[in-house]
């Protein structure tokens, strides 16, 4: 059993910060994968990030790379999306996912899913 859970979405105005978190808990064995998606309004959903859970490696999609940042904290389970230089674009349902691979970007290597959380930015 993994538990994934998402938490820190809000309200921020263009050029703002976001700080998202993520438990991934349990039997974490099989999971090296944090990864981070998002899905935007009337859009589907798309990769932005994983981290090793292991090693703290971590892949960015383009569209945030140098913009957002994945860390991990494995003492405390956590897995962190930071977000900063936020444009209106970047509103979206946010997911957390643990997965096999930190590499693959492939939604079909998450098997373990939060909920989402929003984040929004006005501009």
């Amino acid at each position: 059993q993994v538990h994934v859970a998402e938490s820190g979405g809000g309200l921020v105005q263009a050029g703002g910060s976001l700080r998202l978190s993520c438990v991934v808990a349990g039997r974490t064995y099989s999971s090296d994968a944090g990864g981070w998606f998002r899905q935007a309004p009337g859009k589907e959903r798309e990769f932005i990030g994983s981290i090793s859970r292991s090693s703290g490696s971590t892949k960015y999609a383009d569209s945030v790379k140098g913009r957002f940042t994945i860390a991990r904290d494995n003492a405390n389970d956590m897995v962190y999306l930071q977000m900063n230089s936020l444009k209106p674009e970047d509103t979206a349902v946010y997911d957390c996912a643990a997965g096999r691979g930190w590499f693959e970007a492939a939604e079909s290597n998450y098997v373990n899913w939060g909920e989402g959380t929003q984040g929004t930015v006005s501009s």
